[in-house]
């Protein structure tokens, strides 16, 4: 059943973003264009809302930021980072999840969204599927760490939401991410 709620949830997720203008073809620029966040279509009301209210308190999801024209952002809970084409949790990664479930433990109601992120190498289906293991990954050594499994739920996002948008090394690093987002009013899967 978790497999099903999974590929209908990344199936959403696809959907979604092609709705929202966020196709890769839409996202990538021509080269030697300048990186500028696209701008979303006009968004109806109850339509790709997260639930997340509140910005001092809570974050927004990727997908939120990018409805609203704005580069994801982060808050109190860091960022790791993958080498290409894996989802294992190297050293710093480590680190940095560690300092994440310090200040989960400091904050017992908060409760965080993990974003499973890949570069564009690879296609859509299989970057989703390897962002999704990204996110468990987190999600799983946070437990190990502490962190209650109700309190985690996770999603990828594959490559539809760069942070950069270059083809070189250095920014497909920056894409291969999972982001931390703190969500309040709705239940962790």
């Amino acid at each position: 059943m978790a497999v099903v709620n999974r590929i209908l949830c990344c199936g959403l997720v696809t959907l979604i973003l092609a709705a929202a203008g966020c196709s890769p073809s839409a996202t990538k620029p021509e080269p030697g264009a300048a990186s500028a966040p696209a701008k979303p279509e006009e968004q109806r009301p109850g339509e790709g809302q997260s639930g997340a209210t509140g910005e001092s308190t809570t974050g927004q999801s990727s997908l939120d930021q990018l409805q609203k024209g704005k580069p994801p952002t982060s808050g109190p809970l860091k960022d790791i980072y993958f080498s290409f084409d894996r989802y294992d949790l190297e050293g710093e990664a480590r680190e940095t999840l560690k300092a994440n479930a310090d200040w989960l433990k400091r904050n017992p109601a908060a409760r965080v969204e993990i974003e499973g992120h890949c570069d564009e190498r690879g296609t859509n289906e299989y970057n989703l599927a390897l962002g999704a293991k990204r996110a468990q990954a987190a999600k799983d050594y946070l437990v190990t760490l502490g962190i209650a499994t109700e309190r985690l739920s996770t999603i990828s996002y594959g490559q539809e939401i760069p942070v950069c948008q270059d083809h070189n090394e250095n920014c497909w690093h920056q894409n291969r991410r999972d982001r931390f987002v703190i969500i309040q009013g709705r239940p962790a899967s």
